[in-house]
């Protein structure tokens, strides 16, 4: 397949780009500084450039037959602004105008999914989100809304701590409430269950809370 990475310099988009490519994928990665992503290959093509350059997206997009962000806004309690948000609405729109529907991304278990049951996590983590990183939340309830706002085919995955530890090829997926899903999860398997996303069929158009 051809997939396009928004995000890829990231830790989960750096591994998610690396394991398309050793799959055998072609994949396009936009980027603000090349020298970040650290990835050189033949199936690997890299565009410099913003999310906010819409001429930039809309080339990164065209031809592909899917797109994975590992977009995630910053942590940091002091920032304000919405980037993210801005930068995603850009992708959404551009992947609406060149025909690409299939849309695989990044959020958080503070977001409902309606198949989600009542589970303490809808109560505490919103809290907890709002209380250290306001802006984040903010960010990440604005992202969401404009993928599933739309008419794209999304899944998005809810993490809610990921680490920097060796993959388990052991993947916890479902709905609060209903599956047995924890917290954690290693950023190698997150980038796998987005990666497996591209022939998996059963989260399309819902948001599955993953972990290991």
């Amino acid at each position: 397949m051809k997939v396009t990475v928004f995000g890829a310099s990231g830790g989960i988009g750096r591994l998610v780009s690396t394991q398309l490519l050793d799959a055998g994928h072609e994949v396009t990665a936009l980027v603000r500084n090349p020298a970040k992503l650290g990835l050189t290959h033949p199936k690997l093509t890299v565009i410099a450039a913003e999310l906010t350059d819409s001429t930039a997206v809309t080339e990164a997009v065209t031809g592909v037959d899917a797109v994975i962000s590992a977009l995630g806004p910053s942590l940091k309690r002091s920032d304000t602004g919405s980037p993210l948000t801005e930068g995603t609405k850009t992708i959404v729109a551009a992947m609406q105008a060149v025909g690409v529907a299939r849309f695989i991304g990044l959020a958080t278990p503070s977001l409902p999914d309606s198949r989600d049951k009542p589970h303490w996590k809808h109560k505490v983590l919103p809290v907890m989100a709002r209380l250290a990183f306001p802006n984040a939340l903010t960010e990440l309830q604005n992202m969401t809304t404009a993928v599933t706002g739309s008419d794209l085919d999304y899944t998005i995955a809810r993490i809610t701590a990921p680490k920097d530890k060796p993959a388990t090829g052991r993947v916890r997926s479902g709905f609060l409430g209903h599956d047995r899903i924890g917290s954690a999860a290693s950023r190698a398997d997150i980038a796998a269950f987005l990666v497996s996303q591209l022939t998996d069929t059963r989260y399309h158009r819902t948001m599955p809370a993953i972990s290991n």
